[in-house]
């Protein structure tokens, strides 16, 4: 006979409610692969469209647009040259300032 009073027994079940890593796992990577092949559709489109439109307008051989100012082309290349002359001025001469550490 077997007294029952104040024992505790083990219940141990297998199965009952518990979480399967492996559904999550599957539920993010099926939303990956959704959003990349989004992704992949929208850019395909947006490439359809630019290659589409023309960015320049086709120029004849008597029907030239003129796109460049020369007047800043002709600024910008007189500052380089000004700039070229004071960094062959300061290579030449040296700094007649003594190294106080010679």
């Amino acid at each position: 006979m077997k007294i029952k009073i104040l024992k505790k027994e083990k219940k141990f079940k297998k199965g009952g409610f518990h979480t399967n890593p492996n559904i999550s796992w599957e539920i993010v990577l099926g939303v990956a692969a959704f959003i990349i092949l989004i992704l992949a559709i929208f850019g395909f489109y947006l490439f359809q469209n630019i290659s589409r439109e023309s960015t320049l307008p086709i120029a004849d051989g008597e029907k030239q647009i003129l796109i460049i100012n020369t007047d800043r082309m002709e600024k910008a290349l007189n500052y380089f040259s000004e700039r070229e002359k004071k960094s062959a001025e300061i290579l030449n001469f040296p700094v007649p300032i003594v190294d106080p550490s010679l």
